[in-house]
Formats: C-alpha cells, structure tokens, sequence
C-alpha cells in the first residue's frame, strides 16, 4: 500500500494562527484552557466575561482553527488546547506582551501564586519549574546538549538524563523507556514568561509533573491555573532533586 505523499510546504502561515489568538475573547478562552484541564462551555463564557450565545460562537472558530478540540461526554462537550504545541505558543506569547496592571487584592494574590508554581500545559512552570531545572542540573541527574536531536529537529536546549539521573528518576517512579515513545520531544525549555528563566518542557517534565501530583507533592491551587506545592512536596523536591523552596 502507498502512503500518501505529505504536501510540500515553504513557510509557515502564522497570520491565520495570530488572526485566531488576537481576539480578547478567545485569547481569553484560550489562557483558561492553559491548565490542561476540559471545561464546559458556560465555565469558559464564565472565564471570558462573555454570554454563552458569544462563547459558542467563538468557541466555533477556534475548533475550525485546529487551536482547540472537543470532547463529549454524554450529553456534555468539554474543550481543551488541541495540544502542547498551543500552549508553547501561548506561553512565547506571554513574553512579548506588555503585562496587566494589578487593579485588586485578588488580582495581586492571582499574580503571586502564578509566579510562584503553575502549570505550563501539563507540566510545572513558575518559581518552582525554574527551580526543579535547576536542580536536575546541578545534581547532575540531567545534562544540556545541543546539536541534532534524534528526531532530525535542531535545539540548542535539549537535555539527557544521565546514569545518575536514570537511577533517581526511576527510584521517583517514573518509566523512561516508556517516556521516550512519547511523540514530542523527550526534554527541552520554554522561558517562564514570569521569571524570565528556563523551565524544563517536554514528554519528561510532563511525566515528572504528574508523578508530583500523584505523590501529593502539588495539587490545584485556589487561583487560576496556580498549582500549590505542599509541605511533602518541599521535602521531597529537596531530598531528591536539590529544589529548595522555602
């Protein structure tokens, strides 16, 4: 059988995209989704400020733009980003717009817990993303390369785990050998568009981020898209990845 040819492309056509994100509302409905959490269409209009007659509307381009999928259940739809790549793209975004002045307490205490730890997609971001990178690195349990990836991309932010790291990643219970059949790229960074520094991105951190909520070491927090990290969580980030967080 012959697979079809992929058509032969020579730039990238970012207007569409950027049309899409540049609406209020749905970059709006857009930042809410950033969690990787589905939510109903009237939690979404709530999010935005808009009616639910506006949300369904705008929610419509954004699934014929490919930026956000669809999930039913029964009788209920719940949205979600249509990927990790989406929320890199939002998160570049964060670092090249202006910010929003704070106007309330809650909007102040919203800010704090954002910088503090959240979650970038699936995986931690925040202080405490900067600070696990860090860590990894400094004990040696990941090292930065740079140069050809194995899957024929160029990154001058890739990392390895090295034979330490493999033994510490798998006494923390993670899988690598099944990580790295994930389809995206094993280990990389994005820039926190809070700190200004690198946090660790990719199939790893997302498996990692996950294993800390399984352990209780994170759980949702009370703000938008904030993740807390608990007294086990403080302990146990220390004692296996050096992250000091007071």
């Amino acid at each position: 059988m012959t697979v079809p040819a992929q058509p032969l492309v020579y730039d990238a056509d970012i207007a569409s995209a950027a049309a899409l994100i540049a609406d209020s509302t749905r970059a709006a409905i857009l930042q809410a989704l950033l969690p990787d959490r589905p939510l109903a269409a009237g939690e979404l209009a709530r999010l935005a400020g808009v009616s639910a007659a506006t949300a369904s509307f705008h929610l419509g381009k954004l699934l014929e733009g490919g930026l956000i999928t669809v999930v039913r259940q029964g009788r209920h739809r719940y949205y979600r980003l249509a990927g990790h790549e989406v929320a890199a793209a939002l998160e570049a975004l964060g670092l090249i717009s202006p910010g929003l002045p704070v106007h309330s307490l809650r909007q102040s205490r919203e800010a704090i817990a954002l910088a503090e730890a959240r979650t970038c997609y699936d995986h931690l971001a925040g202080r405490a993303g900067v600070e696990l990178l860090h860590g990894l690195l400094r004990r040696g349990l990941l090292e930065e390369k740079s140069g050809r990836t194995d899957r024929g991309d160029t990154s001058s932010h890739r990392f390895e785990v090295t034979g330490a790291g493999a033994m510490e990643l798998g006494s923390f219970g993670l899988n690598l050998l099944q990580i790295r059949r994930s389809r995206r790229q094993f280990a990389g960074t994005c820039i926190d568009w809070t700190q200004r520094r690198r946090h660790l991105n990719g199939a790893l951190a997302a498996a990692i981020t996950s294993r800390m909520l399984e352990l209780g070491w994170i759980e949702p927090g009370q703000r938008r898209r904030s993740v807390r990290v608990t007294p086990a969580g403080i302990e146990g980030l220390a004692s296996t990845f050096g992250v000091d967080l007071p």
